[in-house]
Order: C-alpha cells, then structure tokens, then sequence
C-alpha cells in the first residue's frame, strides 16, 4: 500500500477526492459518446454518464450538509461477476458497439469500486469510512447492472 492509501483525510479533503474521481469518470464516459457512432452504446454511455452525475451532486451536498443521506446508498455491497477481468480494457473506436462500450464501462466502474474500497481502507475507524463504503457499495449496484446487461446480451450459456 503506498502512503496515500493509508493515510485518511479530513471529511473535506476525502469528500473532494471522491467529486474529482466522479468527475473524471464523468469525462470519460463524454468522451466515449462524443467518438462512439453507434446509437445503442452512445444510449448506454449516456445513461452511465448521467449515474456518474448524479454521485457527483451527492458528494457535493455532502460538503454543504457534513453527511450524505439518502435512499440511493447500500448498506451492503452487492457481489459482481468481476468480468474485468476477462473483458480486454481498451479505448473506444468510433465504430464502437454496444459490447465494446459496455466492457469500457464495466472497467470504468470496476476502477471507482476499486477507489472507494481503497478509501474506506484508507480512513477505517474514521467517520468518512462509512461515507466511502455506502458510496462503493452503490458503486458495486452499478458494475453488477452493467455486468448483468453484458451477460444478458453477449454470454451464451451452452
């Protein structure tokens, strides 16, 4: 473990981490629709984007009220097929299906998971740990949906 994932932040400081890493999710999932010429992955990488958005208003109001409340939290995190690790991560082409894209979104999902587990790592015993967890956990919600969609649709059971 390297320094900055042992170490905790202030409420604030750790808040303002996870507003940056939502924000550049947010960048890339854009980006993806703007070079993406098929119409059902750019739908897909919207509606992505738009979860991004919606994580990152939550951080954001969690530094006007000091907490984060709400409904769209877990309480626990929800178990995932980790198909990140049999899906190849590489960058979208403007002739991008709808499998490309979602295997770009599962890796993007899979690395914010990856962050907030490292965060609540980072901050154990400190009150901010379980804003990370909730978060992570919701983040889990999103990589499963994605992973149930790629299944759904691109794995043939034989």
């Amino acid at each position: 473990m390297t320094n900055q994932e042992q170490a905790c932040y202030t409420f604030e400081a750790a808040i303002e981490m996870a507003i940056q890493m939502e924000a550049e999710g947010f960048r890339h999932y854009l980006d993806a629709m703007r070079k993406v010429k098929n119409k059902h992955a750019r739908e897909m990488l919207r509606e992505a984007a738009l979860d991004e958005l919606h994580h990152k208003f939550e951080l954001e109001k969690a530094l006007v009220e000091g907490a984060i409340e709400g409904e769209h939290v877990l309480e626990r995190p929800v178990p995932t097929m980790n198909l990140d690790y049999v899906l190849k991560t590489k960058e979208l082409s403007p002739n991008a299906d709808v499998r490309e894209a979602l295997a770009y979104a599962i890796h993007l999902e899979k690395g914010a998971l990856d962050f907030y587990r490292k965060m609540t790592q980072g901050c154990s015993g400190a009150p901010m740990a379980s804003i990370f967890e909730r978060i992570g956990n919701d983040e889990s919600r999103h990589l499963k949906s994605l992973e149930d969609l790629y299944e759904e649709h691109f794995m043939t059971e034989n």
